[in-house]
């Protein structure tokens, strides 16, 4: 009976379905590890990315024998769009911009496989280490602390807060804009009133955009650098009491009373590890991770002044509100919505083609509802 019951359990659809998966994910695996392979420079990198490969290479030689076991052929596929993403991202940016995304990838594939069967635990090990080992690979010479606060990184920012407030800045500009030059398009004005219209568009947005991101991080900034102010008066005047506020977070944290009051004690004797563990223990803030309100401010005009670019692009050529450059702002920034959506899977971690269908057809309500009401005024208002 033990071997019917495998034989059935083998060929479970739910455990095709997942054996497939797994295969799939092994191959973008593979693929993401030649891919950082050919665009690493450093010899001995590219070897560690290659062997890396290999791993992933035996991996997914488990899956297609579990299909074959279950009497399915393995199906066989190139590089998911999200790993040709990260391959570009790679050769444009340089291999260790990428490397919090990757290990995203890996972390999420040790707990899928954590969630599975035994052979699927049995290979979880091998995505930890290479998670471990990307972690040594992009932050080499760190110490112990700062070796931990790198690795849980994509946790905080999602592989790369700039990136990701840049493309979001992108989105947000290309929605809007679009939706604009569709509006008067809508309206059936002139194509001067449309460029006009584009332009001041991007101009108003960017610049809204970049004084209020100026703003809020400014305010926050100078809100955590006051309670950090605070703290650190604090530690002066009554280091006493800190020491043993900090000796009960430790026991709320499930540490002995004894072994608690000794940490608090030992951190205490230093000044500035007692004001940066108070400041992390008891106000959940990061000391060096407080905004910078200028740079944010820059990076968040440029992003939303490319995204609001796009569908403008056509009326430089020819002031003409004709259909032709009506479709080819609204083609462009089809693209453009495509590839937003799916350059955020990188963060998301779902796939590349739905996220980019999902945000094209967000924009496309959004043009469409515009390039409505201004048909209606257009025709209310006989302009």
């Amino acid at each position: 009976m033990a071997p019917d019951q495998k034989e059935k359990q083998a060929a479970d659809p739910e455990s095709i379905r997942r054996f497939e998966a797994n295969l799939d994910d092994e191959i973008d695996g593979i693929a993401i590890y030649r891919l950082l392979a050919e665009a690493e420079p450093d010899e001995e990198r590219r070897s560690i990315f290659e062997q890396l490969a290999a791993v992933e290479e035996r991996h997914a030689a488990v899956w297609r024998d579990k299909l074959r076991e279950a009497g399915v052929e393995p199906r066989e596929r190139g590089p998911s769009l999200r790993v040709r993403m990260i391959g570009f991202l790679a050769r444009r940016f340089g291999v260790r911009s990428i490397l919090p995304i990757v290990r995203g990838m890996e972390a999420g594939a040790y707990a899928a496989y954590m969630a599975q069967d035994e052979a699927a635990k049995a290979i979880a090990p091998d995505e930890q280490e290479h998670g471990r080992t990307l972690a040594k690979l992009q932050r080499p010479e760190l110490g112990p602390v700062e070796a931990i606060m790198a690795r849980e990184t994509w946790h905080r920012r999602g592989g790369g807060g700039t990136l990701r407030a840049s493309i979001f800045g992108v989105s947000d500009g290309l929605v809007s804009n679009t939706a604009i030059i569709m509006g008067f398009a809508g309206a059936q004005t002139e194509g001067q009133f449309v460029l006009l219209a584009g332009v001041a568009g991007l101009l108003a947005g960017a610049f809204s955009m970049a004084a209020g991101e100026y703003v809020s991080v400014r305010a926050q900034r100078e809100l955590f650098e006051r309670q950090i102010e605070l703290e650190r008066a604090e530690l002066e005047t009554a280091p006493e009491e800190e020491e043993e506020e900090l000796a009960l977070i430790y026991r709320a944290k499930g540490l002995p009373q004894d072994e608690a009051e000794a940490l608090a004690a030992r951190l205490m004797e230093d000044p500035m590890v007692a004001l940066d563990t108070h400041v992390r223990e008891e106000l959940g803030l990061d000391p060096s991770q407080l905004g910078a309100p200028w740079a944010t401010a820059i990076w968040s005009f440029l992003a939303f002044a490319i995204g609001a670019l796009v569908p403008v692009v056509p009326f430089f050529f020819g002031a003409d509100a004709s259909a032709p450059f009506v479709v080819a702002a609204a083609a462009l920034s089809a693209v453009a919505l495509f590839a937003v959506g799916a350059s955020l899977s990188l963060f998301t971690g779902r796939g590349a083609l739905l996220s980019g269908v999902r945000q094209l057809a967000l924009g496309a309500v959004a043009a469409a509802l515009t390039f409505g009401i201004g048909s209606i005024i257009g025709i209310s208002t006989d302009v």
